[in-house]
């Protein structure tokens, strides 16, 4: 198990499938009606969700190079990958029926999420060396 958890692409495949579920439940109707644009819960959810998916997307940095890691890259690539998949995101929710695409609110939320995923494996990274 240590090494499997070692691997850099367990941890990419790890990322893979956290990207496909939210593409999954993006693709699902929203059950609540248009008429209330803007849910607290919502934003919570997205920036927990991408919190995961921020915490995923490091370790697969980190592991790439575990013996010098460069926590500024890390960062900034975790960041800038969590900003392409939130644009990605709204706008495949577009095409879905009763969601609300291109929110900004939600762009910021998995932005944030993101990049509070990357600090904290950063103070966690350990188990994984």
């Amino acid at each position: 198990m240590r090494r499997l958890i070692r691997s850099p692409w367990f941890w990419l495949t790890a990322y893979a499938v956290w990207f496909g579920t939210l593409w999954w439940l993006s693709s699902q109707p929203n059950p609540l009606p248009a008429e209330f644009p803007f849910h607290v819960n919502d934003k919570l959810e997205h920036l927990g969700y991408f919190f995961g998916g921020g915490g995923l997307f490091s370790a697969f940095l980190f592991r790439l190079n575990p013996g010098k890691p460069d926590w500024k890259k890390i960062f900034w690539f975790t960041v800038l990958a969590a900003a392409l998949v939130g644009a990605i995101d709204e706008h495949h929710q577009s095409y879905t029926p009763n969601r609300s695409a291109h929110d900004l609110g939600d762009f910021t939320a998995d932005v944030l999420g993101a990049a509070c995923g990357a600090l904290v494996f950063r103070r966690v990274h350990r188990v994984l060396a």
